[in-house]
């Protein structure tokens, strides 16, 4: 059986740069281990598929599609980067005539459109709660050693610990840290995470980015995710309520990098936008 497959570089729009994914498109049901096999494979943080929820659905027509993302290791909840890739598939590859895709996945329903150069996301908005910090004591000096630490928050919706460095740091401070993301999987003891975000206040005045982060999750099999759209539904929610804003940009500063610009809503959901650059084009054999 042949499956097309694409890669395509997230919140990006270069080349090389942002979140890679790699998308297949099912034409027909796929045994269920495949799937995992696919993503092993591929070796990317994310690989999605997109299926026909009925027989008589088609990838340039249709607006409605079943979605599923795993990473070399399991299948997530939700996964940002790779629904803006999923999208980019249908609307410039497959030149898909609708305005608005939406995606059923096992975060609900989830929407994308294009606006101008981008495609922006339609994700659930996550709230952080403070975290005793005793428990995640270890975890957070193998993360960022002596530096001071302003905030930590946890999300139980996402299994995500929130860190914010101390105001004083800036941009380089966090992408300077040398993180050993395989040493966090015996410093956490708690068993309650799937994920870490480092975040520090941007400069908000005037047109620079308002936060930055960088996320890891090797309770997931990946080490570093270069730029993280669920991350950043923790995030947003975050940095909206400190910042007292709604319009943000945000910048995730792992060594590939990407900017992620983010509306809050006032429904309990948030808009993310990116950009992205298809890279790979071709077929999988299985």
């Amino acid at each position: 059986m042949q499956i097309p497959i694409f890669t395509v570089d997230a919140f990006t729009n270069r080349p090389f740069s942002g979140n890679p994914a790699a998308i297949c498109l099912l034409e027909n049901d796929l045994d269920e281990d495949l799937h995992q096999k696919i993503a092993a494979e591929m070796n990317l943080s994310e690989t999605a598929f997109i299926r026909k929820l009925k027989p008589g659905d088609d990838f340039t027509k249709s607006s409605c599609f079943g979605l599923r993302w795993f990473t070399p290791a399991s299948e997530v909840p939700l996964c940002g980067h790779a629904t803006l890739a999923s999208a980019a598939v249908l609307f410039h590859i497959q030149k898909n005539t609708n305005s608005v895709l939406t995606f059923v996945t096992l975060s609900g329903e989830l929407k994308a459109r294009q606006e101008k150069d981008h495609i922006v996301l339609d994700l659930p908005l996550y709230t952080a709660y403070p975290q005793e910090l005793k428990e995640v004591e270890e975890l957070i000096k193998e993360a960022v050693g002596d530096k001071t630490v302003q905030d930590v928050r946890y999300s139980p919706h996402t299994k995500n610990l929130l860190v914010r460095l101390s105001d004083t740091y800036g941009r380089a401070a966090l992408e300077e840290l040398k993180v050993s993301a395989q040493s966090f999987l015996s410093a956490e003891k708690t068993g309650k995470l799937n994920g870490l975000i480092l975040t520090v206040k941007g400069n908000s005045s005037g047109k620079g980015h308002d936060f930055y982060s960088r996320y890891f999750a090797p309770w997931l099999g990946v080490l570093e995710d270069p730029v993280c759209g669920s991350a950043h539904a923790v995030l947003s929610s975050y940095w909206s309520e400190q910042l007292g804003k709604k319009e943000m940009l945000a910048f995730q500063c792992s060594r590939r990098g990407g900017e992620l610009k983010i509306s809050v809503r006032n429904d309990g959901r948030v808009d993310i936008a990116g950009q992205t650059a298809v890279v790979l084009k071709g077929n999988l054999t299985v």
